[in-house]
């Protein structure tokens, strides 16, 4: 169901902003010296006003990723200037001894969404949307049709 109230949903589901990056260290060491900062960053950023939600991902050898999810914008860029998360960049922009690679990206959520059962805040409903979301060059999205196979 096509939704604007996200009060019911998990607390990723009720962010308005998020960020995802990795960094490719250079070596397993560094992923060692790195974890003695991390553990402080995370501790701080999941008591900061706006933190939602976090998770942390692996690509082998030596990638570690992050998405973060925060109620809006300024309490993601609040986080950026924290003093770990500062001493991090700096630890891992010192060069290439200490990674060999990195991007961050930050999103923004559009207002409307979808929601079903018990994540739906105007009911408890689950069920489908009657017409697909246009795309860009479409004033109204085509039908859904269901289907049943025999």
């Amino acid at each position: 169901m096509r939704t604007n109230d996200f009060s019911k949903a998990p607390p990723q589901g009720q962010a308005s902003a998020m960020f995802i990056g990795a960094t490719r260290y250079r070596s397993p060491l560094s992923i060692v010296t790195l974890s003695f900062t991390w553990y402080r960053m995370v501790h701080d950023m999941k008591r900061m006003h706006g933190y939602c939600w976090h998770k942390v991902y692996w690509e082998f050898p030596l990638t570690l990723g992050t998405m973060a999810f925060f109620t809006d914008r300024d309490a993601l860029l609040r986080f950026a200037r924290s003093r770990y998360h500062r001493k991090l960049m700096v630890w891992v922009t010192d060069g290439t001894k200490n990674a060999r690679a990195g991007y961050i990206r930050l999103y923004s959520a559009e207002p409307d969404g979808y929601s079903n059962g018990i994540w739906r805040a105007e009911a408890n409903v689950m069920a489908h949307i009657d017409d697909f979301t246009p795309l860009t060059a479409e004033e109204h999205g085509p039908p859904v049709v269901k289907r049943v196979r025999s």
